[in-house]
């Protein structure tokens, strides 16, 4: 996968890098030779991770065909957080490094390393930011903030990045001691830089005005949904899948620069695409305000939650709140029998549930087996089912809705939490994990 190999080239580049400069040689000399060692080791890898984030972040399809949306989600909260501790790392080993080499007080040292250093000033810059990035990303603090705010500090850290770069490139020995090494930072940099501007701004905005998509309709869906239909040209060449997502920008005021994630609510049909949403916050809120004819900005197709990863004969489908639209969706487009597809839906109450009309069509025209899981959430071990049915064991309820298992797909879309208690009950009750297929929307 070319995806995997570019990060095992440059890491092997990167530790080849740290032993070429001696990096082995002071690591034994127990000295602070040693601690500065580790310092500059940690560096290298910090470095080298703040670059998978940028390349991560920026949507590139190498990385998107290798990992898939939800494998570079879960990649990018890994790498996110290994670069912040290891970058904390360096600056604590090289300035103890520092100061044991010199006899200078840890302060002192801290100190002159942000006054008198090319580019520390910058970088300390950089790490406030950053740190204040992982701060608001932590799943506790997340919680407590609007996803609008939360979305906006996340952008942050292409500044924390951009701040840090000058003082890896000025001062940083192992960057510039070799040409090797100069050639491979300043490009892969550069390279990094061209592909956040190129896939996070170019593509998108190219994209947008070729296919000129505007608002066609909005209607409520259930009684806290809405469904936003849209129209432009040629949007077949999208090659939209049902169960992908897209990034939208609605341009109807202050604001519009935040992007959404919401999943096509229906199969992708002619020129014509559809999402639907649950209204919780502010996001969600000004869809029901938008007037047909409004022109949307999109990023997208996302995702591999789609039936190119079918395996089975049958479709086991289980969603929860939003997370029903892309089920329907699939269900709309994909190849089954009569009695062939259950469709399981967790919501608070059935009046919350979306896409209602879509499903009972789907029941009526198509055979679609159909079963509701409301009420608050169970306590016991499968959190997933609803408290009315806290007697019942996870995989005994999967197994009684589908008794012949090993023929069906199991397509899974919900609340983070909610899907992994799914997902270990579908392994329980005997599917294999390349059977059961998940998504995460992010940006």
């Amino acid at each position: 996968m070319g995806s995997v190999a570019v990060i095992w080239l440059s890491s092997l580049f990167v530790v080849a890098l740290w032993i070429s400069g001696g990096g082995l040689e002071d690591l034994f000399t127990w000295r602070a030779d040693a601690v500065n060692s580790v310092g500059r080791l940690t560096g290298l890898i910090a470095a080298n991770l703040l670059l998978y984030q940028v390349l991560l972040m920026a949507r590139i399809p190498l990385f998107e065909r290798g990992f898939g949306r939800d494998g570079m989600t879960r990649m990018h909260r890994l790498v996110g957080f290994w670069s912040f501790w290891v970058m904390l790392a360096h600056i604590a080993l090289i300035t103890i490094g520092y100061a044991a080499e010199s006899g200078t007080n840890l302060l002192v040292q801290a100190w002159q390393f942000v006054w008198d250093y090319p580019g520390m000033l910058l970088a300390t810059a950089g790490t406030a930011l950053l740190i204040l990035v992982v701060v608001m990303s932590l799943r506790r603090a997340r919680r407590r903030i609007r996803y609008e705010s939360w979305h906006l500090l996340h952008l942050y850290a292409y500044l924390g990045v951009g701040f840090a770069i000058p003082h890896m490139l000025w001062t940083g020995t192992d960057f510039l001691d070799s040409l090797p090494a100069t050639i491979y930072w300043w490009t892969l940099w550069a390279l990094a830089a061209a592909c956040v501007v190129l896939y996070r701004v170019i593509v998108p905005v190219t994209r947008s005005l070729r296919h000129s998509v505007r608002v066609s309709s909005v209607e409520p869906d259930g009684d806290s949904g809405v469904l936003v239909r849209m129209r432009g040209r040629a949007l077949s060449r999208l090659r939209a899948e049902s169960g992908q997502f897209f990034v939208w920008r609605f341009l109807d005021g202050p604001g519009w620069m935040r992007g959404h994630p919401f999943s096509l609510a229906a199969a992708p049909h002619g020129d014509e695409l559809a999402i639907s949403a649950r209204v919780l916050g502010d996001g969600t809120r000004r869809l029901t305000a938008l007037r047909p004819g409004t022109r949307v900005l999109f990023e997208g197709p996302f995702g591999r939650m789609t039936g190119g990863e079918r395996q089975g004969r049958k479709l086991l489908m289980i969603g929860a709140g939003a997370g029903v639209t892309p089920l329907v969706s699939l269900l709309e487009s994909e190849p089954y029998g009569d009695g062939e597809a259950t469709l399981v839906v967790r919501d608070s109450t059935a009046e919350d549930g979306l896409r209602g009309a879509a499903i009972r069509d789907l029941v009526r025209r198509r055979g679609v087996r159909y079963a509701r899981l409301d009420g608050r959430r169970s306590d016991g071990p499968s959190t997933w089912l609803p408290a009315s049915h806290a007697a019942w064991q996870g995989d005994e309820l999967l197994r009684y809705l589908a008794p012949d298992l090993d023929e069906y797909d199991a397509y899974v879309c919900g609340p983070e939490p909610w899907m992994r208690s799914v997902t270990r009950d579908l392994r329980a009750a005997g599917l294999p994990a390349t059977r059961i297929h998940t998504e995460r929307f992010s940006v």
